[in-house]
Formats: structure tokens, C-alpha cells, sequence
């Protein structure tokens, strides 16, 4: 069974060795170093560098559509094999928009509501970054039905740090974690 992981980049060492991830999605500011866990190999590890930031800002980098082209296509060429790890510096807002992002693109008939109730059940302080989210939409062609979703599920609890989750692809495979 094949499952992403989402954590923080001070929770990264420890949730590798627990999960034994075969693929790494980090989404971290220009600039911030992150040490790749043994056992991933470079072709396997995404590292893509972009602010967590909702709109433009001047001095700052926005996500953009190249940001979520890069994201879903390594998705798709994940091979399943051992768990796909993604993580942000806070594991709250750019790793679990990409996270719901991914588990959108790899199960299309999944529903996009009940995918968000998924990512709050699991990650009480998840805040998916919303112009992610909203390129992913756009990319997936769900017509603002994943924006409307994390809209309703509302900004999570506060923290300054989110703990590690995971986040079944499968709806069926939610009970097994």
C-alpha cells in the first residue's frame, strides 16, 4: 500500500527513518539547506524553492504554475514502492497543499471535499497554502471544487510547528493508519 508522509524540515530525519520513504517532495524558501535521508536517491528527491505566500510579494518567490507542473509529474512518476515523504519548513501550509494536491492527481475520482476532511482528520494544523492549492485546481481541471474544499475545512490550529502525518491515497485505506 502506497502513502504520502508530511512533515516539518526539524521533523525530517526522524519521520524518514520511521517510514523508509523511496521519493522526497521538499518545498522549502530559496536558500534552505535540507540534508536528503539515506535511502533516497537524488532522482527520487524533488527540491523546489518558492515562498509560502498566497499572492506576490516584491523580494519574494510566488508559487507558481511550474512549481505545480514540477510537483504532479514527479507525483506520477513515483513508483508506489515505499511511501512518497513531503515536507515544508513548518509542515502546515506548503507541504499539505501539496500533499492534497498529489492525492488528487493520483486518485481522479477521489472527491475533493472528502479529501479535505481526510487532510484535517489527519493534520489538526494543516493550512494547504491556497495559491497552491488553487494551481493545482486549475492544473486538475476540478473547477474551484479543491479551493472550495480547503475553504471549508478552514484555516487549522495555530502552531509553529505541525506533527508529521500520513495521508492515505486511497480513501478504502484510511482506516489502516
Amino acid at each position: 500500500m502506497s502513502y504520502l508522509v508530511v512533515c516539518s524540515l526539524a521533523r525530517l530525519a526522524e519521520t524518514a527513518r520511521r517510514h523508509r520513504p523511496g521519493h522526497m517532495l521538499t518545498v522549502l524558501s530559496q536558500g534552505t539547506a535540507v540534508d536528503r535521508p539515506a535511502g533516497i536517491a537524488p532522482d527520487r528527491h524533488l527540491h523546489l524553492s518558492f515562498n509560502d505566500i498566497a499572492a506576490a510579494a516584491p523580494g519574494l518567490v510566488s508559487p507558481a504554475e511550474a512549481h505545480m507542473r514540477a510537483i504532479v509529474d514527479f507525483a506520477r512518476r513515483w513508483d508506489r514502492a515505499a511511501p512518497l515523504l513531503i515536507h515544508c519548513f513548518a509542515g502546515v501550509s506548503r507541504s499539505t497543499a501539496s500533499a492534497y494536491v498529489i492525492a488528487a492527481a493520483l486518485d481522479p475520482a477521489r472527491e475533493e471535499a472528502e479529501l479535505a476532511r481526510e487532510l484535517r482528520l489527519r493534520s489538526p494544523t494543516a493550512t494547504p497554502n491556497r495559491r497552491l492549492v488553487a494551481l493545482g485546481d486549475a492544473m486538475l481541471g476540478r473547477q474551484g471544487r479543491m479551493v472550495a474544499a480547503i475553504g471549508a475545512i478552514g484555516r487549522g490550529a495555530d502552531c509553529f510547528e505541525g506533527e508529521p502525518f500520513v495521508l492515505p491515497l486511497r480513501a478504502e485505506d484510511a482506516g489502516l493508519f
